[in-house]
């Protein structure tokens, strides 16, 4: 049996050129993109699962998918020149203005009318546009599957279970679990460099689409309509405050000048 393993990946914007609709979600048509840092991780950790179970004669598929307008095909053809072996593209207009708790529906309907044998789901934590960290943990809620957040590395993995490594930044931890799981990494500073291969394959491969009806989605789950979180203002936010570097070793004389500036301030109001 094909040992399935699916990679979430998110073409995010460029964040010095980012536009806003009139909905106040981010315009992604016509906008300079890039491949989301957590999701190179995602692609790095799936390699190593199809390393380790190709040695034991196990067959895997890396399926990397996204959800985007027609231009987020390039990210895919992207992950398949790192190591991906075919993509998939959720692309409809009814899509667009989709929310975590709506991502996650769109990406977990596909799975289960698309690869529903799948054994494994490796996303990056968090995409660099939101930083939510919610989409993961949401899939694998409505999948009703097993997930290990904070991923930074794979220790050992079989037929039966896999045990990775999860740091929270105040303890590092090892867990255990068996199949079907979802992965979430907070790796973001994995560089994969494709080779000529890769990229020649990346060129070769067709992307299939699939819309709201290919996988038979709800459409009151997607989309604007299905997102109940609502933005009502995004804007750049700009620094008008003045500031100033202090350049003393004598720490008492700069702990006088901060404690006159506060006075100063108190006696303005400001």
């Amino acid at each position: 049996m094909k040992f399935n393993i699916i990679v979430c990946i998110k073409q995010v914007p460029d964040t010095s050129d980012i536009k806003w609709t009139k909905n106040n979600t981010i315009q992604r048509d016509g906008l300079d993109s890039i491949l989301n840092p957590y999701d190179v991780g995602a692609i790095q950790l799936a390699k190593n699962v199809k390393y380790i179970l190709k040695n034991r004669n196990i067959d895997v598929e890396i399926t990397a998918v996204t959800m985007g307008p027609p231009q987020a095909e390039n990210v895919l053809k992207t992950a398949i020149a790192m190591g991906c072996d075919k993509g998939a593209l959720l692309t409809d207009k009814k899509f667009s203005g989709a929310d975590t708790l709506a991502t996650a529906y769109t990406l977990s309907q596909f799975i289960k009318e698309v690869i529903p044998d799948f054994k494994m789901i490796i996303c990056g934590q968090q995409a660099i546009d939101g930083d939510t960290a919610q989409t993961p943990s949401s899939m694998a809620e409505k999948l009703n599957i097993n997930q290990i957040t904070s991923v930074v590395a794979l220790k050992e993995i079989n037929e039966a279970y896999s045990l990775w490594i999860k740091d929270t930044k105040t303890a590092t931890e090892e867990i255990k679990s068996g199949f079907p799981l979802l992965i979430a990494t907070t790796l973001s500073n994995t560089e994969i460099i494709p080779n000529i291969n890769g990229y020649i394959k990346a060129q070769k491969a067709v992307i299939d689409a699939y819309d709201a009806n290919k996988i038979k989605a709800d459409n009151s789950k997607i989309g604007l309509s299905g997102s109940p979180t609502q933005v009502k203002k995004a804007f750049k936010y700009e620094i008008s405050r003045d500031t100033m570097i202090l350049e003393d070793n004598n720490i008492d004389n700069c702990a006088e000048f901060i404690i006159n500036e506060i006075n100063k301030c108190r006696e303005n109001n400001v």
